[in-house]
């Protein structure tokens, strides 16, 4: 399995497990409620990150527009990459050397990129720990927490900021995604949020 096929895989399980649920707002800890507004209130963010996964790890940057659109772009000499343009998530698959794709609302980039953001749905907030001068906010499925989890970690001072978020689904294998230099509110060129065929034989997609 190619690493880009990987990081895929990580996206289709926090499909599952990326919104936290509580029975009413009201009801929300303080940890929660700063986590939710942060992430209602990142619109435009640009990181380097460090992948780690039992096949390996990988350096890129990473790009984010609210609503709609994000990028993961890999280091040379990897030519894997990920695109939301607002309507699907697309992955080219260097080793094969093919791109598929997926409505956003079937993947990770439904929460993280819809207008109206709230930390509701399908899953459960197991639990919030502090370490390392973090917050980790740990999501299961409420039907089926043992099919997995997504941890969300968070640098609290001076300001809350993402740090970091781990995968470990129904084996107990972790991916691990690290941000490196988060820097927000940046004027994204349109450009990073297109599909565009990297070997120039493909065609383009929403440019």
């Amino acid at each position: 399995m190619s690493m880009m096929k990987q990081f895929v895989l990580a996206l289709v399980l926090l499909v599952f497990v990326a919104s936290p649920v509580f029975a009413n707002g009201a009801d929300q800890p303080p940890s929660i409620a700063k986590v939710e507004a942060y992430l209602r209130g990142l619109t435009t963010a640009q990181a380097r990150f460090l992948q780690s996964s039992p096949y390996g790890q990988m350096t890129g940057t990473f790009y984010l527009s609210r609503p709609g659109k994000l990028r993961f772009e890999y280091d040379p000499p990897v030519k894997d990459f990920v695109v939301a343009d607002g309507f699907f998530l697309y992955f080219y698959d260097s080793e094969l050397g093919e791109q598929t794709n997926a409505p956003i609302g079937q993947t990770l980039a439904d929460f993280l990129l819809r207008s109206d953001l709230h930390l509701s749905g399908d899953v459960t907030v197991a639990r919030v720990t502090r370490s390392d001068a973090l917050v980790h906010v740990i999501l299961v499925q409420t039907e089926d927490p043992g099919a997995g989890s997504l941890t969300l970690s968070f640098a609290e001072n001076p300001n809350l900021s993402l740090k970091k978020w781990k995968v470990v689904d129904a084996t107990g294998a972790e991916t691990l995604v690290e941000l490196f230099d988060l820097q927000t509110g940046l004027d994204l060129p349109r450009s990073l949020f297109v599909y565009r065929d990297p070997e120039g034989a493909g065609p383009e997609y929403n440019g």
